[in-house]
């Protein structure tokens, strides 16, 4: 087998594998409210199996190196997040979901400018989240309508995730790990939620979906502090453990706490 025709096999392997990924957490996130769909829509879904053939391609110094670029580009999605839900609620997914994106790549601009540290990525989502997060909770209870899944949905969603595995796979070796760290953490879950939501169920219950998720990517952001940890003290393996980890353990409780509010009420 020919070297090129391996590389292209292996590709579409690991664009199955990430779209496999998006089909099971798009079902699961549907058939269980906007509040179990945004946890799910802050998982690893997209930048996990990105993350995962990085490391089997790069060693634990181009992983760690990317998670610090990944860091501060986590608080540019919050960013996203609210500059969606705010526009959302008077105006059309063109503008709002246009909007959103335009200011996420500025910002991600910008931050391709520096290197960071993790004392630096940290203050970004620091900020960036304590700023968002009141911002949003006004936005975060309304009325979800019934939502008809159609055939295009899931595929939409899992070949947008594996388009993007494909790129920062089979580009990773010549951008380098800050460009590859920045590009697996384009934020293509909240995009195709609202591209797909937006039209269908309207702006305001749409925006409710991705203000929900603001605390699920804050400890997203966390986990990508473990990741470049674990992989600078135990290698690559360790580190992706210990980060999906963080974000199941983080979600959960999320979960749990919201479990309880409601049964005191």
């Amino acid at each position: 087998m020919s070297l090129e025709l391996s590389f292209i096999i292996f590709l579409l392997l690991r664009m199955a594998i990430a779209a496999a990924f998006v089909v099971t957490a798009s079902i699961i996130a549907e058939r269980s409210g906007p509040v179990i769909g945004a946890l799910v829509a802050t998982l690893p879904i997209s930048a996990g199996p990105s993350y995962v053939f990085l490391a089997l391609d790069h060693d634990a110094a181009f992983i760690a190196q990317g998670a610090l670029a990944s860091l501060p580009i986590n608080g540019a999605t919050i960013v996203l997040g609210l500059i969606y839900v705010v526009l959302a609620q008077r105006h059309g997914l063109a503008v709002s979901c246009g909007a959103a994106v335009a200011v996420w790549i500025v910002l991600a601009s910008i931050i391709r400018m520096f290197d960071w540290s993790l004392t630096a990525g940290l203050a970004v989502n620091f900020v960036a989240f304590g700023i968002c997060i009141p911002l949003l909770a006004r936005y975060r209870h309304v009325k979800m309508p019934l939502v008809t899944r159609r055939w295009y949905d899931v595929p939409f969603r899992a070949s947008l995730v594996a388009t993007l595995v494909a790129i920062v796979v089979s580009t990773s070796g010549w951008v380098g790990p800050k460009i590859s760290g920045i590009m697996a953490l384009y934020p293509i879950v909240f995009t195709s939620m609202m591209v797909i939501l937006h039209p269908r169920i309207g702006g305001p219950p749409t925006a409710a979906v991705l203000a929900n998720s603001a605390w699920g990517l804050l400890g997203f952001g966390t986990a990508i502090a473990v990741m470049h940890v674990a992989v600078v003290q135990f290698g690559s393996a360790v580190g992706l453990c210990l980060a999906l980890g963080t974000c199941v353990v983080w979600n959960l409780t999320l979960w749990w706490i919201g479990r309880r509010t409601m049964h005191k009420v």
